[in-house]
């Protein structure tokens, strides 16, 4: 069935589910956090992620300088501590006590234990884009999970509660409920 559309006065990012994800850096000699909704999967093997950030943040910084970051995916349950890091700089505020961190082999990627999931990564490559923000590509060289958020070693969607962000309003969600099982409900349109 057809839908009647509005075209909104300019374009927009509206792409769902955005993840609110916390990116992990050292800066000083020291862990920094910044939430982060501008992220994306580039490529499945080997495994790259993007973000999308100014050059001016505090955790850019300790990009540049090791050229390793972590992705840590937050539950719904941290959506406050979440949207502090992303509320206050690094500049201001000493974040490096909020969580209780562990490193992989990737030593400068500070991986957060309490987020259910955690990508160790090493900076592939940085894609300027207008309006001074750069895209940060990262290869991910070891992703973590949370054993409490396995079924049968596969990770769980719904224990794993992601936080997600909506742009167009900027509020946080949880997700929905589970619509069928990827390459099989398709089998069952009619053509």
């Amino acid at each position: 069935m057809s839908q009647i559309k509005t075209k909104l006065p300019k374009a927009r990012t509206l792409l769902y589910p955005m993840p609110a994800v916390i990116v992990g850096v050292i800066v000083n000699g020291k862990p920094n956090y910044c939430t982060i909704a501008f992220c994306g999967v580039v490529n499945l093997n080997p495994p790259m992620i993007s973000i999308e950030c100014s050059p001016t943040h505090h955790t850019t910084k300790g990009i540049l300088e090791h050229r390793e970051f972590s992705i840590n995916i937050p539950s719904v349950e941290m959506s406050e501590v979440t949207d502090y890091i992303g509320i206050k700089s690094g500049i201001e505020v000493d974040k490096s006590n909020l969580f209780d961190v562990f490193y992989g082999t990737v030593k400068n990627a500070p991986l957060i234990s309490e987020a259910p999931i955690n990508h160790a990564c090493k900076l592939e490559k940085i894609v300027e884009i207008r309006d001074r923000r750069d895209l940060y590509i990262g290869h991910i060289i070891e992703t973590y999970v949370s054993k409490d958020c396995l079924t049968k070693e596969i990770s769980d969607i719904a224990k794993i509660n992601p936080l997600i962000f909506s742009t167009s309003n900027r509020m946080y969600w949880s997700l929905g409920k589970e619509v069928g099982r990827a390459w099989k409900i398709g089998r069952n349109f009619p053509q």
